[in-house]
């Protein structure tokens, strides 16, 4: 049986909750560039390292999105010119306290893979920090859960030679 353990990632970036939405914007870009592949969430975590939340792509796009652009009609209603540019240098007064998720979905080391799945589909989640206790030991993504799913179908197929044409 496959457990959060086995396919967590245990080296993650964090963000601290009174950087400005314009800091993490650049660390989430550094941290792609680390990695060489794109960040789209990263743990917010306290001066002890206790997680306070997570920060996504989806919680900065909702906040340079209009908020009352579903009272406005569609977006082909709104006067565009220049409003992303007037929305990015709001954000310099914004914290990542402000808009991060705080109520973060965690799973500890032991936990079935199989659970995890069901708890990503049934809310919706790409990741799920991975914490025992207070710590946090790392991270499971949607995409590793996937590949060793993958993995484990073609080690089913029996080595079966598949044309890729």
């Amino acid at each position: 049986m496959f457990i959060a353990s086995d396919i967590m990632t245990d080296t993650f970036h964090t963000l601290r909750p009174d950087m400005s939405v314009p800091e993490a914007a650049l660390l989430f870009r550094m941290a792609s560039r680390e990695e060489k592949r794109r960040i789209f969430g990263m743990l917010v975590v306290g001066p002890d390292g206790a997680l306070l939340g997570m920060l996504s792509m989806y919680d900065l796009l909702l906040m340079i999105r209009p908020k009352h652009v579903q009272l406005w009609g569609v977006m082909d209603d709104i006067e565009l010119g220049g409003l992303l540019e007037n929305v990015c240098q709001q954000t310099k007064s914004v914290l990542v306290k402000d808009i991060m998720t705080t109520d973060v979905i965690t799973v500890t080391p032991d936990t079935p893979v199989m659970l995890i799945l069901d708890l990503m589909i049934k809310k919706h989640i790409r990741r799920v920090p991975v914490v025992d206790g207070d710590k946090i030991q790392g991270i499971v993504y949607i995409s590793d859960l996937f590949y060793k799913i993958v993995d484990k179908l073609a080690s089913e197929s029996g080595g079966e030679k598949i044309c890729m044409g």
